[in-house]
C-alpha cells in the first residue's frame, strides 16, 4: 500500500476516533484523549508529508463522498511540505495540550471545544492533500469553520473574544469567497476542475483571465497568511484564542495560505507575468516591516507574537516573490534559491512560533497575564520555561545559531546575485527587498530583547509573576520538542535540501541548488556557502568562554550591595516596562504608527498649582485597520440601517418586491 496514502488514512481515522471519544470521556481524561488524538494525527500527517517528500506521489478520487464532483486527492512533493510542516506542529501542540487543559489548566475544558481539535488538524492536512477545486474549497471551508469554533472558545469569559471571532469569521468567509470565484473561473477556463487538468490548460489561459484569477487567489489566501493590509483578524484571533489553539493557527494554519498562493501562482497558473510577482513582493514589504514595528511597541504577549507572524509571512512572501520575477527573467538558479528559501522560512516560522506560543500559554497559565508591563521574574520561577522561550526567540530574531538565521540568508543571496542585465524594475527593487530584511530583523531583535528583558528577567511587577509556578511536564516536553525542532533545523538544514530541490524541479523553479554534501550549506548556482553546525560551535564557545572567564575572574572580586543613589533598595518600579523600553524605537516610527497619547494632570483641592496626581495613557491602535476598515464598516453600518426601512411588515410591499426581482431576472434573461 501506498505509505501516503496508509499515513492520511491513518491521520482521519485518528481525528474522528478523537473526536468522537472527546464527547463521553469525563472531564478530567478528556484533555489526555484529545490531545494524544491529535499529537497521533500530527505524527500520521507528517508521516505522510515526509514520504512526499521524499519522492512518493499519491492520487485518489472518491466519486461517492461528495456529490456532483466527488472528492479528489492529489500528494506530490509541494504538498508534502505542507502536510510535513502541519503534522510537526500537531504532534507538538498535541502532547501540550494534555498538559494545558488539564483539570487545574488554563483554558476551555468543554466537550465540543475538545472535539473540534483533531478535526480542525485533519482539515488542515486535506487543504494541501486536495487534488480539485471543490475538493480544495470543501477543506479550506472546513479548516475555517473549525477554527473559527476553537477562537470562541473562550467566548463567556472576555468580550474581547467574541470581537476576536466576528473579525475573524468576517475575513476568512470574505477570502473564501475570492478564493471560490478564483477557482472557479479558473476551472471553467480549464475546462475541467481537477488539478491536472487546470494544470495543463494554464499555459493557454489568456493574461486578462490568468491576472484576474491570481489576484482573486492572492486576496483570499494573503488574507488567511496574516499580511498586511489583510491582516485585522490576526492579532485579535491568536492574542484571543486558546494559547494552543493560537499556535496552531500562527504556526500551521497561516502556512496553507502561502501554500495556496505558491499552488496557484506557481504550478496550475505556471509562472505568470512580472507584475504579480512585483505586487507580492510589495505585500511582503509591507507586510514584514508593518508587522514587525507594531510587534516591537506591543505589551501583550501574545499580540506581540500574533504580529511576528505577519512580518515572517512578509518574509516568505518576497522570497516568493523574488522566485517568481527571477523565474521570469530567466534566472533560474536564483530563483530556485528564493522559493528554497521562503520554504525553509515557512517551516523555521512553524517551530520557533510553536515554541513561542507554547511558551506563552504557560506563562497565561502561570501568572494569569500576558502583559509584559505586569511581568517579570519569571526566570527565578519559571526557568524551564524562560529557557525554552529564549530558544524560540533567538530563532525568531534570526540570531545565529538560530533557525531563522539560514532561512533569511538564503533570502538575501537570492536578492543578492541577481545578473547584470535584469532590468531597471528589478535592479531597483532588490537592494529594497535586502533593506527590508534588513530592517525588519534588526527591530526583531530588539523586539524580543523587549520580551525576554522585561517579561523574564528582573523583578515581579505584578502578583501573578512574584507567585508564578513552573508548567507541567507534558507542557515542558511539548515545547522541548519544538526546541529541539528549530535546533536541527539550525545546525543541520542540509537535510532539507533534497525535499526543497524536488519541490523546485517540480515548480519549474531552478537546475540543482545546493552543491556537495556534510554538513555546510552549499547554493550550486551562486557559489556561497554557509556552515551552520561552526557558526552554532562558534557562538557556543564564545559564549561557554566567556563565561568561565568572568567566574574565574569573580573570584578575586568582593560581592557588595548595588549602587541605589541613596534611595533604598531597588524596586521593580525602578525597572524598565515593555512600554518604556519600546519608547525610543515608537518616537523614530512615530509618523508610522500615530501612537495617541494623553497626559490628565490632577491639581489638589487647596491649590490649582500643587498637584495630586499625574495618569499618562498610551494608545497604538492600528493605523491601518482604523483608516482602511473604519469607513468600510461605518458604510455597511449604514446600509444595513437604511435597509431595515425596506421590511416595514406590509405584504403589498413584499409582493411588490417579489415582482420586481421576477421582472429583473427576466430581463437579464432577455438581453443575455
Amino acid at each position: 500500500m501506498n505509505p501516503v496514502a496508509a499515513a492520511l488514512g491513518a491521520a482521519f481515522a485518528l481525528a474522528g476516533s478523537g473526536a468522537i471519544a472527546a464527547l463521553p470521556a469525563p472531564a478530567r481524561w478528556g484533555p489526555a484523549v484529545v490531545g494524544a488524538a491529535t499529537a497521533g494525527v500530527g505524527i500520521a500527517g507528517a508521516a505522510a508529508g515526509g514520504a512526499a517528500v521524499s519522492g512518493t506521489v499519491w492520487q485518489a478520487y472518491l466519486p461517492d463522498l461528495l456529490p456532483l464532483a466527488g472528492v479528489r486527492l492529489a500528494v506530490d512533493p509541494l504538498a508534502g511540505w505542507f502536510l510535513l510542516l502541519v503534522g510537526g506542529v500537531a504532534a507538538v501542540v498535541g502532547v501540550y495540550t494534555i498538559g494545558y487543559l488539564g483539570r487545574d489548566g488554563h483554558g476551555p475544558a468543554a466537550r465540543g471545544a475538545l472535539a473540534v481539535l483533531p478535526v480542525f488538524v485533519a482539515a488542515m492536512l486535506l487543504v494541501p492533500a486536495a487534488g480539485s477545486v471543490s475538493t480544495f474549497l470543501l477543506a479550506w471551508e472546513l479548516m475555517a469553520v473549525t477554527s473559527l469554533l476553537l477562537v470562541l472558545g473562550e467566548h463567556r469569559h472576555s468580550p474581547a473574544v467574541r470581537t476576536a471571532g466576528l473579525w475573524y469569521a468576517a475575513m476568512t468567509q470574505a477570502g473564501f469567497v475570492t478564493v471560490l470565484l478564483g477557482l472557479t473561473r479558473l476551472a471553467a477556463a480549464a475546462g475541467g476542475e481537477s488539478f491536472a487538468a487546470i494544470r495543463a490548460a494554464g499555459a493557454g489561459l489568456s493574461p486578462v483571465t490568468a491576472g484576474g484569477v491570481f489576484l482573486l487567489c492572492l486576496a483570499g489566501f494573503a488574507s488567511k497568511a496574516g499580511a498586511v493590509p489583510l491582516h485585522p483578524w490576526l492579532p485579535r484571533a491568536h492574542a484571543e484564542a486558546p494559547s494552543h489553539v493560537s499556535a496552531l493557527m500562527s504556526a500551521a494554519m497561516v502556512k496553507l495560505g502561502v501554500y495556496g498562493i505558491v499552488r496557484v501562482g506557481f504550478d496550475l497558473l505556471g509562472g505568470g507575468a512580472r507584475w504579480w510577482w512585483l505586487l507580492l513582493g510589495a505585500l511582503g514589504a509591507v507586510s514584514a516591516l508593518y508587522g514587525i514595528l507594531q510587534a516591537a511597541v506591543a505589551t501583550d504577549l501574545k499580540r506581540l507574537l500574533a504580529f511576528s507572524t505577519s512580518e515572517n509571512v512578509g518574509l516568505i512572501l518576497l522570497g516568493l516573490a523574488a522566485a517568481g520575477v527571477w523565474a521570469g527573467a530567466g534566472q533560474d538558479g536564483v530563483a530556485g534559491v528564493a522559493l528554497a528559501a521562503a520554504l525553509l522560512h515557512a517551516a523555521n516560522h512553524a517551530g520557533f512560533k510553536t515554541l513561542l506560543f507554547c511558551g506563552a500559554g504557560s506563562v497565561l497559565r502561570s501568572t494569569g497575564t500576558r502583559d509584559l508591563d505586569a511581568l517579570g521574574g519569571l526566570s527565578r520561577r519559571m526557568p524551564a520555561t524562560t529557557a525554552l522561550f529564549t530558544v524560540g526567540a533567538l530563532c525568531a530574531a534570526a540570531l545565529p545559531p538560530g533557525n531563522g538565521f539560514v532561512s533569511e540568508w538564503l533570502l538575501l543571496q537570492a536578492l543578492l546575485h541577481q545578473a547584470p542585465q535584469a532590468g531597471t524594475v528589478l535592479t531597483v527593487a532588490a537592494p529594497v527587498a535586502v533593506a527590508v530584511v534588513a530592517l525588519t530583523a534588526g527591530v526583531g531583535v530588539a523586539t524580543y530583547v523587549k520580551v525576554l528583558g522585561t517579561g523574564f528577567l528582573a523583578r515581579p511587577r505584578g502578583d501573578g509573576a512574584a507567585t508564578a509556578v513552573e508548567s507541567p511536564r507534558s507542557m515542558l516536553v511539548a515545547m522541548g520538542l519544538a526546541a529541539a525542532a528549530c535546533a536541527g533545523l539550525a545546525i543541520v538544514p542540509v537535510v532539507a535540501a533534497p525535499a526543497l530541490e524536488r519541490i523546485a524541479g517540480e515548480l519549474r523553479a531552478g537546475p540543482e541548488l545546493f552543491a556537495g554534501g556534510g554538513v555546510d550549506l552549499r547554493l550550486a548556482g551562486i557559489g556561497s556557502i554557509v556552515s551552520p553546525l561552526w557558526v552554532a560551535v562558534g557562538v557556543i564557545g564564545l559564549a561557554v568562554g566567556f563565561a568561565a572567564a568572568g567566574r574565574a575572574l569573580g573570584r578575586a572580586r568582593r560581592r557588595a550591595p548595588a549602587w541605589d543613589c541613596g534611595d533604598g533598595p531597588l524596586t521593580a518600579r525602578m525597572e524598565y516596562t515593555a512600554t518604556s523600553f519600546a519608547e525610543p524605537l515608537q518616537r523614530v516610527f512615530d509618523d508610522v504608527l500615530a501612537p495617541e497619547q494623553d497626559v490628565d494632570v490632577t491639581p489638589a483641592a487647596e491649590s490649582a498649582y500643587i498637584v495630586r496626581a499625574v495618569a499618562y495613557r498610551r494608545r497604538l491602535p492600528d493605523r491601518i485597520e482604523a483608516h482602511l476598515y473604519g469607513p468600510v464598516i461605518a458604510a455597511a453600518d449604514a446600509v444595513g440601517r437604511a435597509g431595515r426601512r425596506l421590511a416595514n411588515g406590509s405584504v403589498h410591499r413584499y409582493l411588490a418586491y417579489m415582482l420586481a426581482a421576477l421582472v429583473a431576472v427576466l430581463v437579464a434573461g432577455v438581453i443575455r
